[in-house]
């Protein structure tokens, strides 16, 4: 509305982007653009942040031993990393423990916790342990106290822990219930900090407090990047303060993965986070060691940092070789049911490993549009991993059938299980019928590319790149803008990448500017296009740097013939 771009001194084009995804006032505009807001949120708006943090304090001062139990994904890691510096610039006593993704699987585990009861006398999980009922149980019985730290659904109790700290609770008062696992632990590091400076639990200073705090968010911004939270309130504003931290002074360990990534100081953001460094640290959990990911976020020593990180890139390196492997054998599987067309695929195999059954999933849901369960089968048990749509939330499903399955938990878009082999035939035909009830009309089930504005070539500058950038990080729920332009004329197009992608050279008539163009996966369009054919284009505005000089390219969302909407 022209009152609103009359209000709001931000570039129209950016103006109208805000107000086409819900920032429709100007107060809206600058809490947005400022992120000031976010900065100050109040960690004991979280549900049990009370007793979480005296329980801590009593540790603290008793000197026992405290434990800080995590995943082994990269929301996990850096969590386990955060809130072990943090109680130990308090001077606490207190140690990591990642399970094993193999032989121990996600959260809490029993046999762990045993184990941890005769060495510690408190236990806190980090993304994980919402859904561990028996396994807190299982602590107190061992007099060990727990406090739970979680981001993941909540299940239909909650587990007997002292204090349960998870922003989804249907109680937690919080306005923001999307942080990350990562977010979480860091909400209750600053309790812990601030309390026990001003309580003189420690010998930090207020001033002290405020600066480990500040050199935990570049871990912030590794996690909730990592992990798909959606890039709003208070999650941009940490993840925007994080990448700051991180591009400024990068911590040794982080230095030299991004020297093994090709990445340099100043370059990183949540997009080189989501393609370079996560999945690198994330292959240590998938394939080897978790540890290895803690260790490489913890070192001081440059010379270990080198290694580490050398390490995790030959992690990634097979890790990109089993995905497609994998990947190969899980469409093999689907041939036989596509044209069923099944409202939701469930693959498996004894050959498919533990740590890549979530990346195929994803893929199958990328490719087809519909939910996707990829599980490694065992002789007694099957571990499944699930990716869905927004049409369907796997983790309600997976509810549904709680009584099959030994364990799971999850979001609405991604869950884990295990199964007793006994179980799968019921197990497969039961998701299939909530599926099936759920998607009916499977016609419509189509992703969509949302369109912020329609802009011509010629209004495509730099101008235009500078505004969006006020709009980082982006990401989940705030990806970079889509443009649509209409029939622009196609100058060359070729295929590269063994044909998946497409490059164009496009412009709109024989005066105006001239760009560069990648559409990744749509390289079937090469043979349908030539020169002087007319199409629309929705794509991002991107730079590319090359040898010093920056250009600015256009990446492709979507591309459709003229005149055929």
């Amino acid at each position: 509305p022209d009152a609103f771009l009359r209000a709001v001194p931000e570039h129209p084009l950016l103006a109208q982007v805000l107000y086409n995804r819900g920032v429709d006032s100007p107060p809206a505009v600058r809490a947005f653009l400022d992120g000031a807001h976010a900065t100050v949120e109040n960690p004991y708006k979280l549900r049990d942040m009370v007793p979480a943090v005296r329980r801590i304090l009593k540790a603290l001062e008793k000197h026992e031993t405290i434990c800080v139990y995590g995943d082994f994904d990269v929301d996990g890691v850096t969590s386990t990393a955060l809130l072990v510096t943090a109680l130990q610039a308090a001077g606490g006593r207190v140690g990591p423990y990642i399970p094993d993704r193999v032989d121990e699987g996600y959260g809490l585990n029993s046999e762990a916790v045993v184990r941890i009861a005769g060495q510690a006398k408190l236990l806190i999980t980090v993304d994980c342990g919402i859904r561990s009922i028996s396994e807190v149980a299982c602590a107190v019985e061992h007099d060990l106290d727990v406090i739970v730290t979680d981001h993941h659904s909540v299940g239909k109790e909650l587990p007997p822990a002292l204090a349960v700290i998870n922003p989804r609770r249907p109680d937690c008062p919080s306005k923001f219930d999307r942080l990350a696992g990562v977010g979480v632990a860091f909400r209750l590091a600053q309790a812990v900090l601030r309390a026990a400076a001003q309580e003189k639990w420690c010998t930090l200073t207020l001033e002290q407090a405020a600066d480990v705090e500040a050199g935990l968010l570049d871990l912030v911004a590794l996690g909730t990047v990592a992990d798909m939270m959606p890039l709003l309130g208070e999650n941009r504003d940490l993840v925007r303060r994080g990448l700051a931290a991180l591009n400024a002074q990068p911590r040794v360990g982080l230095e030299a993965l991004m020297l093994q990534s090709d990445l340099r100081a100043g370059a990183v953001d949540a997009t080189a986070i989501s393609f370079r460094l996560a999945p690198r640290l994330n292959a240590a959990g998938r394939l080897g060691d978790a540890r290895l990911a803690y260790r490489l976020l913890r070192t001081q020593d440059p010379t270990e940092a080198y290694t580490l990180s050398g390490s995790l890139d030959e992690f990634n390196q097979r890790r990109r070789s089993l995905t497609e492997k994998a990947q190969n054998e899980a469409e093999a599987q689907l041939a036989a049911v596509l044209p069923d067309d099944p409202a939701i695929f469930i693959v498996g195999s004894e050959s498919f490993d533990h740590g890549i059954v979530g990346l195929v999933a994803g893929r199958l849901t990328d490719r087809y549009y519909r939910p996707a369960i990829v599980m490694r089968e065992e002789a007694e048990e099957t571990r499944g991993s699930a990716r869905s749509i927004p049409e369907f939330n796997i983790s309600h499903a997976l509810d549904a059938v709680s009584e099959l399955l030994v364990r799971h938990g999850g979001h609405h878009l991604a869950a884990g299980f295990t199964v007793k082999n006994a179980n799968l035939p019921a197990f497969r035909a039961s998701l299939q019928e909530i599926a099936g009830s759920a998607l009916a009309d499977r016609t419509a089930l189509r992703p969509t590319l949302e369109i912020d504005a329609v802009t011509p070539l010629p209004d495509v500058n730099w101008g235009i790149v500078e505004q969006f950038a006020r709009l980082e990080p982006t990401g989940q729920e705030n990806p970079p803008p889509v443009l649509l332009a209409r029939n622009a004329r196609v100058r060359e197009v070729r295929t590269v990448g063994s044909g998946k992608h497409l490059r164009l050279v496009v412009d709109e008539g024989a005066t105006g500017p001239v760009f560069d163009a990648v559409a990744f996966q749509q390289g079937e369009w090469a043979a349908l296009l030539g020169d002087g054919s007319r199409i629309d284009l929705a794509f991002q505005v991107e730079i590319n740097e090359w040898q010093g000089n920056r250009r600015l390219q256009l990446n492709v969302q979507d591309l459709r013939p003229s005149g055929s909407e």
